[in-house]
């Protein structure tokens, strides 16, 4: 007999702590950004190192495909199938009203710095603001989106989620016919060294494919590349779900899977910092397939791990999950305006991060907890459900972060 088992029986809480642990290392990620030596963001302080560009490279390579992975599996786990129209409609409104809400109001102060750092924008952050939703032309390289005139920063990930949700809710009847679920049930049954070569030959081969004429843009209009890798992604962690994985026996392989992803990645970050500019050829496939061998197996060894370390339900798990969102769409602003004022004041190259750390986590975790939660208007505006009534307990939705 085929039965369903509902959404609590199919709880997940590494799933959740990975997903939870993920969002919180982009604060660590996007506060190197402004530290690290000659890569471009948005704002940068004059203590740049050389040496953060290998831990950054080591994890830029995988942070975003897990997080697309872990978007498939939990979207997987909710079995939207059983009213996808209502999940659908749900998964518009928690996804598009943050990232409106976020573009309008959140948005803006890192254009601002960004500009002014870049001399290309007068200081006064009111003129700046009529200006910005007057939809003006900008001079050339003011922002991070000036091109258009408005930018939606580090929030790309939102649209990107919901087209994905979208084209998801759209292969449902194909993905859950008696041959969908054979072929889903076929993938989550394979051994992780299949699993990880299925996943390594597809990121290949969308690099060899579109990254040369479609680049990384997080413009979701002409970034194929990035599409080809994080929609396959993420439908691979729908069918992990909904093909019946066992996450016990990926668990198993965690330390082989450990080794294999830290040799893979010592050898794609050497081979890309000794690696000339201008790569072609069979060089260019070979760093290329490092690269997604890599990836794969990052993000393998993540779950494994994850499976055998976090899945319990810990009491800190359904606070941070709440937070997560709030603290996602807060966070990057808050670092490019501590950068932006601290880096005048020459405080050091130790004491200035430590500051712009310290600031942002108060800074998330106080307008979070004291006013976001709190409030019954800022919550779908930060993405969260309702607040509950003890009379009424609603019914189950889609999870927020998924």
């Amino acid at each position: 007999m085929n039965t369903v088992a509902s959404p609590s029986s199919l709880r997940r809480y590494d799933v959740d702590a990975l997903r939870v642990i993920v969002f919180g290392g982009l604060i660590a990620y996007h506060l190197a950004m402004a530290y690290v030596a000659d890569w471009g963001w948005h704002v940068k302080s004059a203590y740049q190192a050389e040496w953060l560009q290998v831990p950054m490279m080591a994890i830029n390579r995988w942070r975003m495909p897990l997080l697309f992975l872990l978007s498939g599996l939990a979207i997987g786990l909710f079995q939207p199938a059983r009213n996808p129209w209502r999940f659908l409609k749900d998964r518009t409104v928690r996804l598009l009203l943050p990232l409106a809400f976020g573009m309008a109001v959140i948005i803006p102060v890192q254009a601002y710095c960004q500009g002014v750092s870049n001399g290309k924008v007068a200081p006064g952050f009111v003129a700046f603001l009529a200006d910005y939703f007057s939809f003006q032309p900008w001079p050339a390289g003011a922002f991070d989106g000036s091109d258009v005139g408005i930018t939606w920063n580090h929030l790309w990930y939102l649209p990107y989620l919901w087209v994905y949700t979208l084209l998801l809710g759209g292969l449902l009847p194909l993905l859950e016919s008696r041959a969908g679920r054979a072929v889903m049930a076929r993938v989550a049954s394979l051994a992780w060294p299949s699993k990880l070569l299925l996943l390594a030959l597809w990121i290949w081969g969308a690099m060899m494919l579109l990254a040369r004429d479609w680049p990384q843009a997080n413009n979701l209009f002409a970034d194929w590349y990035q599409h080809a890798v994080f929609f396959v992604v993420f439908l691979s962690g729908y069918a992990m779900a909904r093909g019946g994985s066992d996450p016990d026996r990926l668990a198993r392989a965690r330390r082989p899977l450990l080794w294999v992803a830290v040799v893979l990645g010592a050898i794609h970050v050497a081979f890309a910092m000794a690696a000339p500019d201008g790569l072609q050829g069979v060089p260019l496939a070979t760093l290329r397939l490092s690269r997604a061998l890599y990836t794969a197996a990052a993000m393998l060894a993540a779950l494994a791990w994850a499976r055998a370390l976090l899945n319990r339900p810990w009491r800190w798990l359904p606070y941070a999950t709440e937070a997560v969102f709030p603290w996602y769409i807060l966070h990057q602003s808050l670092i490019v305006v501590l950068v932006f004022v601290l880096a005048p004041m020459e405080l050091g190259p130790v004491a200035e991060p430590l500051l712009v750390l310290l600031g942002t986590v108060v800074g998330c975790g106080l307008l979070h907890h004291a006013l976001i939660r709190r409030s019954p208007v800022l919550r779908p505006l930060f993405g969260l459900k309702p607040l509950r009534t003890p009379a009424r307990t609603p019914a189950a939705t889609a999870p927020t972060h998924a």
